[in-house]
């Protein structure tokens, strides 16, 4: 079993709220955690639990012991409003663990949000940490509280980073050895639980209209957004194709990264890029196994940088610091992949599948270093081995392995 970064900070809300939402996407290992801490638990796929808080949320929550764990709470939505009534007459902080596989706070049906008596946090497939047993080492953190200097480097080779790409970050894929074994668990999980949330979240009339939709973004994972040209290659209305990513983001299986924002260029895109929240799904959907394939393919780059992407979101999810993450790119294409910043600290990131890395890599960030008034640090993620400096002596510039991610 595994140590999950979200833990500590789960027991942290809970000390300062009645009630702690912890949402993400089916099987990242939510009911677990909530197990784990010993408390009553009630899930609403059981039918009598999910009849009962449907037709009397108030009753329901009265005849709950506390304090108590409810699963799989975007069943009920109703619930919310039977722990909202419960909190306003006796407020008792970390009564109520719940969690959801959709964002249930956007859900229509979800008739009060519980401002102000709810802490909702974010639960997503394992990192790479986690996975290698080093759940309180943030990338973020030592980034904005420490030196580059202060990272740990790994000996992970890149042939195993390659194989934890295409594996990606959910618990039970990590059990089966196979290449088949992993392929059916990947198409079980779009087919039973990627489905039955859409449906859980909003009216979904036309399945295979949406599986064709899912499966035309994958490719286009890390790549700008255009609702125009994805709703013509589905065949669905550009409205329709907005609604379907809604639901793709609120189940946690797609992210739209926001364009940086500054007055240093007007010349910014300002679309967002479109990213799959796993770089194990987004390969199997687009037919990638093993590593030679994927070294083979023309969706490395996308893969590699959903995979780089994927592991930030992790950080920043779990890290103290909170920045903010946003992509840049200009009209006359010039681009930076990842903008974190908090304050006037920024770091302007790219990501190289190569294993060998050179000054030429930088160009874009040196360009964005100059333009900009602030303090950037330039970071290049690569498959090399070795921390190398590349800045000069008004900028800082490194080339991070990608292992220090494990």
């Amino acid at each position: 079993m595994f140590k999950r970064s979200l833990n500590d900070i789960m027991h942290e809300a809970l000390e300062v709220s009645p009630a702690v939402l912890v949402c993400g996407s089916r099987q990242v290992g939510k009911s677990t955690l909530c197990l784990s801490t010993g408390r009553e638990y009630r899930v609403f796929d059981n039918l009598s639990d999910r009849e009962a808080a449907h037709n009397d949320p108030a009753g329901y929550i009265r005849s709950l012991p506390r304090p108590v764990a409810i699963d799989e709470v975007q069943k009920v939505p109703q619930v919310l409003e039977g722990i909202k009534i419960d909190v306003d007459g006796n407020r008792i902080n970390g009564n109520f663990l719940l969690t959801g596989s959709a964002n249930v706070l956007d859900m229509k049906q979800a008739r009060d949000t519980l401002a102000g008596r709810i802490i909702e946090i974010v639960m997503w497939p394992l990192s790479q940490k986690e996975i290698h047993h080093k759940p309180n080492e943030n990338i973020i953190d030592v980034l904005f509280q420490g030196q580059v200097d202060d990272f740990t480097q790994t000996d992970v080779a890149y042939g195993e980073i390659l194989k934890a790409i295409i594996a990606g970050g959910y618990p039970e894929i990590l059990k089966i050895s196979s290449a088949r074994g992993r392929s059916l668990w990947f198409d079980s999980y779009i087919s039973t639980y990627i489905e039955r949330d859409i449906r859980d979240i909003g009216e979904l009339r036309d399945v295979s209209s949406f599986i064709r939709f899912y499966n035309i973004i994958a490719p286009r994972s890390g790549s700008l957004l255009n609702k125009s040209n994805l709703a013509c290659d589905a065949n669905i209305s550009e409205q329709t194709a907005s609604n379907y990513l809604s639901m793709l983001e609120m189940i946690y299986q797609a992210s739209l990264l926001q364009p940086y924002s500054s007055n240093i260029s007007k010349r910014f895109i300002k679309s967002p890029k479109l990213f799959m929240t796993d770089s194990g799904i987004l390969s199997h959907l687009v037919g990638i196994s093993t590593p030679d394939e994927l070294l083979a393919s023309n969706y490395k780059g996308n893969i590699i940088e959903t995979f780089v992407y994927s592991e930030l979101l992790k950080h920043i999810s779990y890290s103290q610091s909170k920045p903010q993450i946003s992509h840049y790119r200009t009209s006359d294409r010039k681009e930076i992949d990842f903008i974190i910043e908090k304050g006037d600290r920024i770091f302007a990131i790219e990501v190289k599948s190569s294993q060998a890395i050179t000054k030429e890599a930088f160009k874009h960030i040196a360009g964005f270093q100059r333009k900009s008034p602030k303090d950037i640090v330039g970071i290049v993620f690569y498959g090399g081995d070795t921390i190398l400096p590349f800045g000069d002596e008004q900028h800082q510039r490194y080339a991070l392995p990608m292992n220090l991610f494990f």
